[in-house]
């Protein structure tokens, strides 16, 4: 595997892990965030939201910072 997609691969699933992490923290914390109900589809969709939020951020933070 070439040494960039190895690089925007691994900088992407660390950001998505530390925002799914951190979407996972809030909603322990703070359930009322999703709504009234707290069903599996709207938890799963909070978490991604961050996830990819996160990474996308991770990614353009690593390739600013090398």
């Amino acid at each position: 595997m070439p040494a960039l997609v190895r690089y925007v691969l691994a900088r992407l699933s660390i950001g998505f892990a530390l925002g799914s992490a951190s979407a996972i923290g809030i909603l322990l914390v703070n359930p009322a965030v999703v709504g009234g109900s707290a069903g599996f589809l709207e938890i799963l969709l909070v978490v991604y939201a961050l996830g990819s939020a996160f990474a996308l951020g991770y990614l353009a933070t690593a390739l600013g910072i090398e």
